[in-house]
């Protein structure tokens, strides 16, 4: 019943840059059956396939079961209908439109006291994952190291893999799912070139505090290594977060050395429409445009528009929003404790973390696929967003269980009675697996020793 193919090697032991790309994001297949190694779609897409083919309530994919406020949508739809209102239906500057790039100034003006020049240190992207991908591509060299802590957002792996380098993980452990700054210092080598950060952090909802990114900002200083940080959770951190969220430009010294991205989809529940943004230094801002214009070189303008206004004025939408997560957090977590779950605190995003281990044997990328085919609920196995091809079976990551609370409430307490009420069963249904993590949960487990370098190894539902 394994979720597991034969793992796929190490992505720069692969020549063709499809396939080392491919098997940093944990999607090359290597089925003995087969001649070569197929390319599997992402672990969201499966999970949707998933429960789309059981009938299943999706609580895997990050996607908000409501549309974005009603207005923003109307700002969009008059841009494209009525040419005197917004920009055209045509190119939008390769930066991005000016209008957007202003917005994005004043909002960081606001809210981190980050004074940007919209002209030279703020670009658009086609959502956050092309300023990902184009940070990524313009500073990790070939045969260089880049380090990242886990779980990371599968990006990182398939782009640093297509760079030509080698991503290193540093694990966040629980119950809090803090960076252990010494284990990530004792990670950089002379090979290293880049750090790969994400603030709030996706999927385990921990902010980073101002004392963690200085240090981090002052390793980078010191070993002269970039910094790309991820900001896109920044506008959902939930009222009972011990910390607020700080851009790690706000750091001293991050000018010379960090960029941050941001994403209009994640902010304003919109996901579809692929507006995101880069913004730091003037210098590191031109080097990543010599990526990013031969990447989509751009896209959206009426989309650009409307996000324009709505960082303006958010029209009260952002303290709506997280009010209504919050709720939905709320819920998810009392109903996963109830089974057995042990979930997280989840202070910021979109996700609560499960850990299976203290009801079943079963991996999570097993119990995944059983949650999906026997009891009608999609789930994301953590283990999909760690470099697998190095992981080990006891190890914590390997039984944590993602759920999205990004839904509507009837979605949740539907999928919550349907695992109320039949996961028990499709559980003990199971045959027996030797126990591989113990009876510990996010709750109560220790630090585990976790040497990771690099991805392979998909898991599939």
């Amino acid at each position: 019943m394994s979720s597991h193919p034969t793992p796929s090697p190490d992505p720069l032991t692969l020549d063709q840059p499809w396939a080392r790309t491919a098997a940093g994001a944990n999607t090359l297949g290597i089925d003995s059956a087969q001649s070569s190694p197929q390319v599997m779609p992402t672990i969201y897409e499966r999970t949707t396939a998933a429960a789309i083919a059981h009938g299943a309530i999706n609580l895997g994919q990050g996607f908000p079961d409501t549309e974005g406020p009603d207005w923003l949508l109307e700002l969009a739809a008059r841009a494209i209908t009525e040419p005197e209102t917004g920009p055209r239906n045509q190119y939008a500057p390769g930066m991005g439109l000016i209008e957007l790039r202003e917005a994005i100034s004043a909002a960081q003006a606001r809210r981190q006291g980050v004074t940007l020049d919209p002209a030279t240190q703020v670009m658009v992207t086609t959502g956050a994952t092309e300023g990902i991908s184009a940070t990524i591509l313009a500073f990790a060299r070939p045969g260089s190291e880049v380090l990242t802590f886990e779980p990371h957002y599968d990006s990182y792996g398939a782009c640093v893999a297509l760079a030509g380098a080698r991503l290193v993980g540093i694990p966040l452990r629980g119950p809090e799912f803090r960076p252990d700054l010494d284990a990530f210092e004792a990670a950089i080598t002379e090979r290293t070139s880049m750090i790969l950060l994400n603030t709030p952090h996706n999927p385990t909802g921990t902010v980073f505090s101002t004392e963690e990114l200085t240090r981090i900002v002052e390793l980078a200083v010191k070993h002269d290594l970039k910094i790309m940080c991820d900001e896109v959770y920044e506008h959902l951190v939930l009222s009972d977060a011990r910390l607020p969220h700080r851009s790690i430009l706000t750091i001293p010294g991050a000018e010379e050395v960090a960029v941050a991205v941001g994403s209009a989809g994640k902010s304003f529940s919109v996901t579809g429409w692929k507006v995101g943004w880069i913004t730091g230094g003037t210098e590191l801002v031109s080097q990543i445009r010599g990526v990013k214009q031969f990447l989509s070189f751009s896209s959206g303008p009426a989309f650009q528009w409307a996000i324009a206004h709505g960082l303006e004025d958010d029209r009260g939408f952002f303290a709506k929003n997280t009010a209504e997560l919050e709720a939905g957090r709320d819920l998810l977590r009392d109903g996963l404790r109830e089974l057995g779950l042990a979930p997280n605190r989840a202070e910021a995003g979109y996700f609560v973390l499960g850990n299976v281990s203290g009801i079943t044997s079963l991996s999570a990328a097993d119990f995944c696929r059983i949650l999906a085919e026997e009891v009608g609920v999609a789930a994301i196995p953590v283990s999909a967003l760690t470099i697998q091809h190095l992981a080990t079976p006891t190890d914590e990551l390997e039984h944590l269980v993602r759920f999205a609370f990004c839904k509507d409430h009837a979605t949740i307490e539907e999928g919550l009675r349907r695992m109320r009420e039949h996961l028990p069963a499709a559980l003990a249904a199971c045959p027996p697996v030797e126990a591989a993590f113990g009876t510990s949960s996010v709750a109560d487990a220790g630090p585990a020793a976790r040497a990771t370098v690099s991805v392979a190894g998909p898991g599939s539902l």
